[in-house]
C-alpha cells in the first residue's frame, strides 16, 4: 500500500559492471548486441542470446513486456544504434526508439551468452514539453506535474499543479518537515534515543520486525522513514513528534486544502480503515473533529489487542479518495521549501540517501533527493534538485485513478523524460 517507489528503470543488473574507456569491439560482444536487439524486436528468441540464469530472474515475457512499456511513451523500438565494447566479454549497447536512445552496459558469459544487461541512460530525441504534458494528461483517471523553481519562479512544467491529489508515502515528507522544525526549535535533537513501542504498522519497511524497546535515534527512524519508507519508523515519529504538531507544519507550509489530509492518519491507521471497508465509508464521510473520535477508539482498540484490527488483503484501489494523505503538486513545492529553508541540513540529507534517479541524470545536479509513495490506484514521486549554480527545483507527480491501478514503470518514464528536457 504505501510502497517504495523507485527509478531507475533496469533490466537487469547482477552484479554491478563497470564502464572503462572504449576499446575495439570484440566479436562477442557485437554478437550478443546485435542478438539482444533482435530478441527485443521480436525477430529471435531469448534463449538463443540470453544466459539460462539472466532468463530465471528475467523471463523472455518480462523482456517483452519491459521493452513494450518504454516503447509506449518513446515510440517503437527500431533496432541498434550502436555499441562500444569496455573489455573482451563486456560493452555498452544503445538501442534507438522512435523518440529515445537508450543504453546501459552488459556482460557477456563463457558461452557468449548475455549475463547481465542495466538500461540505465537514455537521450530523447524529438521530445518536448508539449508531448510530455500530453501524455500525462491522457493518464487514466487523474494525474497532476510540476517541475519548477523552487521559489516559485515560472514553472518548466505544470499540469493540474493545484489540484488535490492521494500522495500515498510522500505524505512523510510533512513528518520529516515537522521533526526537522522541532530539532530547529531545540525541542528534539537528531541522536535522541527513544525505544521502539509494541505497536507496530505493516510493510513497507523492516523495523515492525525489530524487537520492542529496541534504542534507535530519531535521525535513524527518519532516514529508516525516507529511505526505505518505513512505515513503522513512519508511526513511531508521528506518535513522538506529535500529530497537532505534523498539522501545524503542514498548515504553515501553505497547503491549500488541510482537511482533505487532517486529522493526520499513522499507517496503522490508514491500513485499519482500508481493511474494514464499511468502517472506512464512515471515516471518510465524518467531519474533522468526530474523524478524531474515531481515531481514537481505532487507538483504543490497537492498544487492547493489536491482533483484532485486521490487515488489508486488498489489490485494487481502496477508498484512495477518502481515507488517503492529499496534495497538490504546488503544496509539494512549498513544503520543500520550507525544508530546503531549514538551517540545519539533515533533513535534506536523509531526502539524499535514495535519490531514485539514473546515475548518468545525477550528475547534471549539485543535489538531488526523494520520497514516493504507491498503492494500487495511487502513484506519486516527489525529487528535490539543485543545480550547481545553486538553484533549487522540484519535480513532483502525482496520479490516481480509483477504478484500475496504476503503472508505476509509466511514471517513471515520464519523470525520466522530463529530466531529460534541455
Amino acid at each position: 500500500m504505501l510502497a517504495r517507489f523507485a527509478l531507475p528503470l533496469a533490466l537487469f543488473s547482477v552484479p554491478a559492471i563497470a564502464q572503462p574507456a572504449p576499446q575495439p569491439i570484440p566479436p562477442a560482444v557485437q554478437a550478443a548486441a546485435d542478438g539482444m536487439a533482435e530478441v527485443l524486436l521480436g525477430k529471435r528468441p531469448a534463449a538463443e542470446v540470453f544466459s539460462p540464469a539472466f532468463l530465471a530472474a528475467v523471463p523472455a515475457d518480462k523482456l517483452a513486456a519491459l521493452t513494450a512499456q518504454i516503447a509506449g511513451q518513446f515510440g517503437p523500438l527500431e533496432g541498434l544504434e550502436g555499441v562500444t565494447a569496455t573489455g573482451p566479454a563486456s560493452g555498452v549497447i544503445a538501442l534507438r526508439f522512435a523518440r529515445a536512445i537508450y543504453s546501459g552496459p552488459f556482460a557477456v558469459d563463457a558461452d557468449g551468452k548475455v549475463a547481465n544487461l542495466l538500461l540505465n541512460d537514455y537521450k530523447p530525441v524529438g521530445d518536448d514539453t508539449a508531448t510530455i504534458l500530453r501524455d500525462v494528461a491522457a493518464l487514466p483517471g487523474a494525474a497532476g506535474v510540476l517541475y519548477a523553481p523552487l521559489d516559485g519562479g515560472e514553472p518548466l512544467l505544470a499540469l493540474n499543479a493545484d489540484r488535490q491529489l492521494a500522495i500515498g508515502s510522500t505524505f512523510k515528507l510533512y513528518v520529516l518537515a515537522a521533526l526537522a522544525r522541532q530539532v530547529e526549535q531545540g525541542t528534539r535533537k537528531w541522536d535522541e534515543v527513544v525505544t521502539l513501542d509494541d505497536l507496530r504498522s505493516l510493510p513497507s519497511g523492516q523495523m515492525q520486525d525489530w524487537p520492542a524497546g529496541a534504542p534507535v535515534t530519531l535521525q535513524t527512524l527518519a532516514t529508516m522513514m525516507i529511505s526505505i519508507s518505513d512505515n513503522t519508523a513512519t508511526d513511531q515519529l508521528i506518535r513522538l513528534v506529535g500529530r497537532d504538531a505534523i498539522a501545524e507544519e503542514l498548515r504553515a507550509s501553505g497547503h491549500s486544502a488541510p482537511a482533505r489530509t487532517l486529522p493526520f492518519l499513522t499507517t496503522r491507521e490508514a491500513f485499519a480503515l482500508k481493511a474494514d471497508l464499511a468502517r472506512g465509508t464512515r471515516y471518510a464521510g465524518m467531519s474533522e473533529p468526530e474523524q478524531t473520535g474515531a481515531l481514537a477508539a481505532l487507538g483504543r482498540e490497537f492498544a487492547a489487542d493489536p491482533a483484532t484490527v485486521a490487515a488489508p488483503t486488498f489489490t485494487a484501489p481502496t477508498l484512495i479518495d477518502g481515507v488517503e494523505w492529499f496534495a497538490s503538486p504546488d503544496d509539494l513545492r512549498k513544503l520543500l521549501g520550507r525544508i530546503v529553508a531549514l538551517k540545519d541540513p539533515t533533513a535534506r540529507k536523509i531526502l539524499a540517501v535514495s535519490p531514485s534517479m539514473p546515475a548518468a541524470q545525477r550528475k547534471n545536479w549539485a543535489f538531488t533527493g526523494f520520497k514516493g509513495g504507491s498503492e494500487p490506484g495511487v502513484i506519486n514521486g516527489t525529487w528535490l534538485l539543485q543545480k550547481p549554480g545553486g538553484q533549487w527545483r522540484i519535480l513532483t507527480m502525482s496520479w490516481n485513478n480509483p477504478a484500475a491501478a496504476v503503472d508505476q514503470a509509466t511514471l517513471e518514464l515520464i519523470a525520466q523524460r522530463i529530466l531529460a528536457l534541455p
